[in-house]
């Protein structure tokens, strides 16, 4: 529900991109992919307020690359990022990228608790427990910015 929160009140701000982690991500930092990257960006298109969803080439942890690529005017992030743990600060101000915090309001579920008592987690996933995870983080570009979807 946080992610739903945060998506919503972004587009009090503009439309909305939502950059979703790759797949490749989602291992290295949990250990498996609870849903394919294909699925997640139906669902979350699915969203009042989405305007697009995009992948990034997040290879390097962040999603900086697409904040290069899509040059918003504003970047979201939730009640869990602060300055010191949001790497991808340093390219907001190279591009005067505005930064948005606390957006949706504090971390309300984690999925990765979620899966962890589903039972779906295997004992080589449970070494994945307490590693620092940087959630996806929304875009949100200015209404004049993105086309509104038809």
């Amino acid at each position: 529900i946080g992610h739903i929160r945060l998506i919503l009140e972004a587009a009090t701000h503009g439309d909305v991109i939502v950059v979703a982690n790759s797949d490749d991500w989602l291992m290295r930092k949990k250990g498996y992919i609870f849903m394919p990257w294909d699925e997640r960006a139906e669902l979350l298109g699915a969203i009042r307020g989405v305007t697009a969803v995009e992948p990034v080439d997040d290879a390097d942890g962040t999603v900086c690359e697409a904040i290069r690529r899509l040059k918003p005017t504003y970047f979201a992030n939730g009640g869990d990022r602060k300055t010191d743990n949001t790497p991808e600060m340093d390219v907001c101000k190279e591009l005067g990228v505005q930064l948005l915090w606390n957006v949706g309001g504090g971390k309300i579920q984690s999925s990765s608790d979620l899966v962890e008592a589903s039972g779906m987690v295997s004992d080589i996933q449970n070494e994945f427990e307490g590693v620092d995870l940087t959630p996806s983080q929304v875009i949100v570009l200015s209404s004049s910015d993105v086309p509104k979807k038809s």
